[in-house]
């Protein structure tokens, strides 16, 4: 087993990373927990829910199991008031903890409903798509989604543990696999151009589910990720640096409607028009630009952005939680490994924007 250490002044907590973690999750869940809820959604839930209901038995704690709506159009007040009502039906406590099976949209609402309930009780992430392994589970980062934007209610709340288990990406369909593999490079591209230069070389193994190509991409990300979260928590410097291809990748989730891209397809090509972007601004060589446009290809994203139309993607982007005083900003590359975040000229956007919209009529 892999242990990536994730400090920050929120807390500090491992990240498990193994083959058949998700039978070992009681090794979590401290000594004084009173009872353990359970959130999950009937997908995941129907693979693995009596298996880690078995697991966190052991400890000898109830459990208690939540299950909400599937999918990233549930991620709203609706849904977080499920977990609520299942947390105070069955009278949890201060010292009861809440343990996150399921994806980036479990982990995301379930760590909200932890910070929230009770003012804050302990939760655990058991990610269970490669996006959420790498990703969203990791920094402590919980949010519901709002009709005007996405992830823009939420707090900034550690969990106790992070357990990754890399068994269960085999039931995955492969969409949500290259979706996944686009937060993977993203890390690459922002920090490590290395690791960059690896995943170029390793993406049919990672695709496959190669089982020393994928524990690694996961272990190196979540290395990157921690490094980053433990020198910014609360995003207010080095942090933004994660949300490279996440300007334009959310505005493509809210202009179609939540669920028609996934996240990692919407940030994959948003990765493309921030290097677009940089290549106008920030002087990025046209062949870096290419070396985007080919990776996203090739770990089976999507490359051409849907056309929202010139004022919709400005609305959009202007909702982004970067912006400041009314003004975008951008996270852009100045090369493959070194990211910045700019304000940029109106008509550089507009320029990669009218890229996007005549690529989406060829």
């Amino acid at each position: 087993m892999s242990i990536v250490r994730v400090d920050t002044p929120g807390g500090a907590y491992p990240i498990h990373v193994a083959a058949g973690r998700i039978d070992a999750l009681a090794q979590s869940i401290p000594a004084d927990v009173t009872a353990i809820a359970l959130v999950t959604n009937p997908t995941v839930g129907a693979i693995y829910g009596e298996r880690v209901e078995k697991a966190l038995a052991s400890t000898g704690k109830r459990v208690v199991r939540i299950d909400i709506p599937d999918g990233e159009e549930h991620k709203d007040w609706h849904t977080l008031n499920i977990i609520f009502d299942g947390l105070l039906r069955n009278k949890l406590d201060r010292k009861a903890m809440l343990v996150a099976l399921g994806g980036g949209v479990v982990g995301d609402i379930s760590g909200y409903a932890a910070a929230s309930y009770m003012r804050g009780i302990r939760f655990v992430q058991v990610p269970t798509t490669l996006l959420a392994q790498v990703d969203s589970s990791v920094g402590g980062k919980t949010a519901i989604n709002h009709p005007l934007g996405k992830n823009m209610i939420g707090a900034f709340y550690q969990p106790v543990a992070v357990d990754i288990d890399t068994d269960v990406l085999a039931t995955l369909p492969a969409r949500e696999i290259s979706a996944g593999l686009a937060e993977v490079v993203k890390y690459g591209l922002i920090i490590d151009p290395e690791f960059f230069t690896w995943c170029e070389q390793n993406i049919q193994a990672m695709r496959a589910l190669d089982a020393q190509a994928i524990t690694y991409a996961i272990q190196r990300s979540c290395e990157l990720k921690a490094y980053v979260v433990s020198q910014d928590e609360r995003e207010t410097g080095l942090r933004a640096i994660l949300n490279l291809g996440h300007t334009f990748g959310h505005a493509i989730e809210s202009g179609l409607g939540y669920g028609k891209w996934l996240h990692g397809e919407a940030v994959g090509c948003g990765m493309i028009q921030a290097a677009e972007l940089s290549a106008l601004t920030q002087g990025l060589p046209q062949s870096d630009v290419e070396r985007v446009r080919a990776i996203v290809q090739n770990i089976g994203c999507p490359v051409t952005p849907p056309d929202l139309g010139m004022q919709r993607w400005l609305e959009l982007m202007k909702v982004d939680k970067k912006t400041e005083g009314g003004q975008l900003r951008f996270v852009l590359l100045k090369a493959i490994g070194t990211a910045c975040v700019v304000s940029v000229p109106s008509q550089a956007l507009k320029q990669v924007l009218e890229n996007a919209a005549s690529a989406a009529h060829v």
